[in-house]
């Protein structure tokens, strides 16, 4: 019963959803929220991130996050990569993206740091005329960090062509990000 009632609700929200495709020109913008288990401590801070498309199919992408832990750890991560994009429909978009990744803690008296490599596998669904929705497994691998897998989720309203507002959760087993962004898409 529960397959059924989803199976009916996409394709209702599939056939309200625009044939315009998916962007893959955008810069953001935003704040969030990070809660590293592992250390028991969580902050907040801005987010900031990008897209462009090299062709219909590949697209660049980097992304840099700066937050201060407990009022005493500073964390920055940053990544770039590129993305393979592929459309299985008017309404959903595959995609698959490599990275690189940096992390860097910094205390009062010390701090690490650590680089290594990330891949993410995941969709874009049109879920109506100004609604998108998005989901990814996301897997990066540190060289000394260690390597962790997480789920992605989030919710974009379009209010235009032009800007968007998002909503985003990322949580894997140690580290849980909640992200409200503003989204400027260019060069459709």
């Amino acid at each position: 019963m529960l397959r059924s009632t989803l199976i009916i609700l996409l394709l209702a929200f599939s056939a309200a959803a625009s044939a315009q495709g998916f962007n893959y020109n955008y810069l953001s913008v935003g704040y969030g929220n990070t809660d590293f288990d592992g250390l028991n401590a969580d902050g907040d801070g801005f987010v900031f991130g990008g897209s462009f498309a090299i062709n219909d199919s590949l697209h660049a992408f980097a992304g840099f996050e700066d937050a201060e832990l407990n009022s005493v750890v500073d964390v920055t991560r940053w990544n770039a990569g590129v993305g393979y994009n592929t459309s299985l429909s008017d309404t959903l978009d595959m995609f698959a993206r490599l990275s690189y990744e940096s992390l860097d803690f910094d205390v009062p008296i010390s701090g690490s740091d650590d680089d290594g490599y990330g891949f993410s596998v995941g969709a874009r669904f049109r879920a109506g005329n100004q609604i998108e929705l998005s989901a990814a497994i996301n897997y990066v691998d540190y060289n000394d960090f260690g390597d962790d897998t997480g789920l992605e989720v989030g919710i974009l309203y379009d209010f235009d062509d032009t800007w968007a507002l998002g909503l985003m959760g990322e949580w894997s087993d140690d580290i849980s990000t909640y992200t409200i962004s503003g989204r400027f898409y260019f060069g459709q």
